[in-house]
């Protein structure tokens, strides 16, 4: 028998874990999560309207229920949980598939007051993760600045445009839902400091934007006119053409009637928060212009929108996990074909899977050529990881040491449990938002 660890739940866990049991009938896979819900960025960071992707939580939960795969969740591993040496010695190897816990920062003055957050933490707070902080977020909001061009920006930008009609049959967290049918955004700016050309988006994202109601959509054509291929974009790749293409269809006044307006900005490096009583209440910018090179530089010329509410979303980052080695410049832990460096040098046992192995690009299905590659290496070291014997099983041990993971049929508690709070509220599922309540409904089922 082959013993493995897969630290995280997530889509490259679980693409771990589902490749060893597929290529290995000896393996035994524990899938160790520090959450008590399996699933990781798809249950956390998936917008709660996009229904058809939140449904490959389907194809996950069937990998956690093969009968050679087990759930332990609530799990820290690190400081304060199981230690990285701990594991190495309960099981013949060990998969991190941690992701990329941190988001980058602008690295701009004003950017710790009130009112400015990480894209991340207002999708914590609306997805319902335990460790999300609920810090009145829509608060005496009117405008709202998005900075980033990639998914993750198109994803807020429109959660702040929703109105609870359509958020309702979500599975958002009642108190979010309530905030944002109660909030006054009536002005969303999502801001790129280069030009259409180059924005991260996809076109499929893009597009959804023009379908909210009672919303209106500008773009500036004299802005994003600096772009050269905003004027003429037929040699540009595909996926980019389209999303020029849906922007110059935007292009001019917004539609008359609407009671919101996101504008989409093109041409401005954020340099700094503006404070107005205590709190943001402009972001201010530079206007650039290309260098030539794919490239902007300024031009010494600012502009200032107003906003009560920032939104940084300009990239995740990993973050060192102690007792593995981290390259900090790239946020990954090193590695050769997932194999971990210690160095320079394999270290016996050791992988990693996902964005803590190559940074965080790629879409969910990225995630599988990834593990794949990584389930290879260890396959080919299998002869010689289990030469070494194991204390017996691994989940004994670990409750012997005082933890006391969540099993799968915890997880499936606490499923029960959203079910019924959705139908208490008059809606289907809804997400059971800390840990109290989501500890005490997996519990709940050992009792």
């Amino acid at each position: 028998m082959l013993r493995v660890a897969v630290v995280g739940s997530g889509p490259s866990g679980c693409y771990t874990a589902q490749s060893l049991v597929q290529q290995d009938a000896r393996v035994r896979v524990d899938v160790l999560d520090r959450l008590p819900c399996p699933y990781g960025l798809v249950r956390y960071g998936v917008a709660p309207d996009h229904e058809k992707i939140k449904s490959l939580q389907n194809t996950l939960r069937t990998v956690l229920e093969h009968e050679r795969v087990r759930f332990l969740g609530g799990v820290p591993v690190g400081p304060g949980g199981v230690p990285v040496a701990r594991l190495r010695k309960l099981y013949h190897a060990v998969v991190y598939c941690v992701g990329a816990a941190a988001d980058r920062r602008l690295g701009i003055p004003g950017e710790e007051l009130p009112g400015s957050w990480s894209a991340t933490e207002f999708v914590s707070w609306y997805s319902a993760h335990p460790d999300a902080v609920d810090d009145g977020f829509l608060r005496g909001v009117r405008s709202a600045v998005v900075i980033g061009m990639g998914n993750v920006a198109v994803d807020v930008t429109r959660i702040l445009a929703r109105g609870a009609t359509e958020l309702s049959p979500t599975d958002i967290p009642h108190a979010a839902l309530t905030a944002l049918a109660a909030g006054r955004v009536d002005r969303i700016h999502m801001v790129g400091r280069r030009g259409p050309s180059q924005a991260r988006f996809t076109t499929k994202e893009l597009r959804e934007l023009g379908t909210l109601p009672e919303t209106g959509l500008a773009v500036d054509p004299a802005e994003a006119a600096r772009d050269p291929a905003y004027t003429d974009p037929s040699a540009l790749p595909a996926p980019q053409r389209r999303n020029v293409e849906v922007l110059r269809g935007w292009a001019g006044a917004p539609a008359p009637g609407a009671r919101r307006l996101i504008r989409l900005r093109f041409f401005l490096r954020p340099v700094e928060l503006v404070a107005r009583e205590g709190r943001v209440g402009a972001a201010r910018f530079e206007r650039t212009v290309p260098d030539g090179h794919g490239g902007v530089t300024g031009t010494g010329r600012f502009e200032d929108i107003e906003a009560q509410l920032v939104l940084r979303s300009v990239g995740y980052r990993g973050v060192p996990l102690e007792g593995l080695p981290f390259d900090p410049d790239r946020g990954t832990v090193p590695h050769l074909a997932g194999r971990v460096l210690r160095e320079g040098t394999a270290a016996p046992g050791e992988y990693v899977a996902g964005w803590i192995k190559r940074g965080p690009t790629g879409v969910i299905g990225t995630n599988r050529p990834c593990a794949k590659e990584t389930v290879s290496s260890l396959l080919r070291d299998a002869p010689f990881l289990t030469d070494r014997d194991l204390p017996g099983d691994p989940l004994a041990a670990l409750r012997a040491e005082g933890v006391e993971p969540v099993a799968w049929a915890g997880w499936q508690a606490i499923e029960r449990a959203e079910a019924r709070l959705g139908a208490s509220l008059g809606r289907s599922v809804v997400k059971l938002p800390d840990w109290e309540s989501l500890l005490s409904a997996a519990h709940g089922a050992d009792g």
